[in-house]
């Protein structure tokens, strides 16, 4: 392979099989199931207890459904996740359950729900009989919450449920147990950006800042970016390979516009872009057919279509012959005098007469006849061709050389070895006059820096928002200096869309030009970004499997309504909503006839 060309993997999602629980699921007590709903992909596992809880969550797929269409492979069902395969061909059904990252459409969670429960193998009868511990979004409204409450309880039946958030659940992971600790997390997903700070171990709520910007956003622009650039395979340049380019071949500048010089060197260029090749295929339609083989390949559709021809001739004649025998029987039946008969199957004919009968026997006599004088003549006039393309003996006898000129022309066959080889190549290896390879390779340079460059700097794209770093300045001014110092020294860093290489020299960067002068300060990076928030929601799970007081229970769901919500160290912060006290009718009168008095 060339340097620096990299092919596209085009990786399709294998269906995940229907998993079962295992004994350790039915133990004394249920063992909670721990879903992490995240907006691009879902992961979902059991938290089982003991000194080896397990590997990675063991089902893990991407948070879309398409729904089958009526007819269409006779009428398949909703189709979710990794059953889809690829994505590309149904990106027009695809359909999420997810505005930005709050779930607000019931009947697609239900999907995504229904699929997780099947594949983990919750065998429970009528319900799901597991406490649950689930993500949700920073600051999730209260209608999104009692919506995923209700859906829980009222149709799962589960026992009790634990809401937390997926960046906090991940801190709590990287962070050693018992250690109550203060630090400001940086996590970008799939649809937003959110930076949250965390005082003694709790979120504070009301500094969290969120910037509508994630990995979404930079695979649409690098689309829009190399589509401009390539028009000519607008078609191939999908989202699914923008993702792809983004995960693995993007990074991080650490200093924007000095990384753009330097992309401005040729050396550097040739060096550092990534040629991404695009499938095609090596053959060009008449480019390498000599005259004999397009010659083949006319006779060979000829032949095709004059056996497809008589195929269709044949079927027809057989119908007709059909048909005929039947009205023939008919005419018969009125030949015996049998009326009673004859009118029945004349009635069932929709004629009319014997006129009209004797009429249509002859028009299908003279059609049958005329099909089998064509389908004599067809198969004639192809012997002919058959014994016409072969070559008469006399020839083959006069082509035929003599043992004389045979030894005659080995003598010259050193004068000719030098060109006998070029005569004998085959006209297919002829070279096309540009090379095919090379015109479908996507040239990806600067791109690989200004995608993943948009939450630092939304202008890029249009966006009248505050980057990363504007947005850590703003909410770091909102504290005392002792408050800024504390939360500066554990910036952590986590969520898919911070896996860039550079990302962590980056924050370190932006964070030294905003704070003073040699003062400290430490970043970072989750040890799996991706999966440390379910890893976190399985350790917490663990840890609190029998502390009722961060377990919102059916009891409490029915008394205190589908939004309330239990706090604990990775949760939201509860706001119920205060509704003005409505005044009593006799209080409503008694105010109106003040009123009118006062006016009388």
């Amino acid at each position: 392979m060339a340097a620096n060309v990299f092919p596209f993997r085009d990786a399709r999602a294998a269906p995940d099989p229907v998993l079962e629980a295992g004994p350790v699921a039915h133990g004394p007590q249920p063992v909670p199931l721990v879903l992490d709903n995240g907006s691009f992909q879902a992961r979902a596992g059991w938290a089982c207890p003991g000194p080896d809880p397990g590997p990675e969550p063991r089902l893990q797929f991407r948070s879309v459904c398409a729904r089958g269409r009526g007819g269409a492979r006779g009428g398949a069902g909703p189709q979710v996740g990794n059953a889809l395969g690829s994505l590309e061909p149904l990106r027009w059904m695809l359909r999420s359950p997810f505005d930005r990252n709050v779930p607000v459409n019931l009947e697609l969670q239900e999907l995504l729900l229904d699929y997780s429960f099947q594949h983990l193998g919750v065998s429970s009868q009528g319900c799901v009989d597991h406490p649950i511990v689930l993500t949700e979004a920073v600051c999730n409204p209260l209608y999104s919450r009692q919506m995923m409450s209700e859906l829980l309880f009222e149709c799962y039946g589960i026992p009790k449920v634990a809401y937390g958030i997926d960046s906090l659940f991940s801190f709590y992971h990287n962070t050693p147990k018992n250690l109550i600790s203060s630090g400001l997390i940086i996590s970008s997903g799939y649809q937003c950006t959110h930076i949250l700070p965390i005082l003694e171990g709790r979120l504070d709520a009301k500094n969290c800042k969120r910037i509508n910007l994630g990995g979404s956003q930079a695979a649409g622009y690098l689309q829009r970016l190399l589509q401009l650039k390539y028009p000519g395979h607008l078609a191939a340049i999908t989202l699914s390979r923008m993702e792809e380019i983004l995960h693995e071949h993007s990074y991080i500048a650490e200093d924007y516009v000095e990384e753009l010089q330097k992309w401005r060197c040729p050396d550097y260029y040739e060096n550092n872009v990534h040629k991404m090749q695009l499938p095609f295929s090596s053959k060009l339609l008449g480019s390498t057919l000599t005259s004999e083989e397009k010659q083949e390949r006319r006779q060979q559709q000829l032949r095709r279509l004059q056996e497809l021809n008589a195929r269709r001739r044949e079927e027809k004649l057989q119908l007709d012959q059909e048909r005929l025998d039947r009205l023939l029987y008919v005419q018969e039946l009125l030949e015996d005098g049998q009326m009673d008969q004859f009118h029945k199957a004349l009635i069932e004919l929709n004629m009319d007469s014997p006129e009209e009968l004797q009429s249509y026997i002859q028009k299908l006599s003279a059609a049958v006849e005329q099909a089998k004088q064509k389908m004599l003549q067809a198969e004639v006039s192809l012997e002919v061709d058959v014994v016409d393309s072969k070559p008469e003996t006399p020839d083959l006898e006069q082509l035929e050389p003599s043992l004389e000129e045979v030894e005659s022309i080995n003598d010259f066959e050193p004068l000719f070895s030098d060109e006998t080889p070029e005569a004998e190549k085959p006209v297919t290896t002829v070279q096309p006059v540009f090379n095919l390879a090379a015109y479908h390779q996507l040239f990806v340079g600067t791109e690989r820096i200004r995608a993943p460059e948009i939450i630092f700097q939304p202008s890029l794209i249009g966006e009248e928002q505050a980057g990363i770093a504007e947005t850590l300045q703003y909410i770091l001014d909102r504290y005392p200096k002792d408050v800024q110092e504390l939360l500066v020294q554990n910036v952590f860093l986590t969520g898919g869309n911070m896996m860039y290489p550079g990302m962590k020299g980056r924050i370190e960067k932006e964070l030294l030009e905003m704070r003073p002068f040699q003062s400290s300060f430490q970043v970072q990076l989750a040890s799996n970004p991706v999966l440390d928030a379910w890893y976190g929601a399985r350790g917490w799970a663990l840890d609190h499997l029998d502390d009722e007081d961060v377990w919102i229970t059916r009891k409490d769901y029915e008394e205190k309504g589908g939004g309330y919500l239990k706090e604990h160290c990775a949760s939201n912060v509860y706001v119920p909503i205060r509704l003005p006290k409505q005044a009593s009718r006799s209080e409503a009168q008694a105010s109106s006839k003040g009123g009118a008095g006062e006016q009388a």
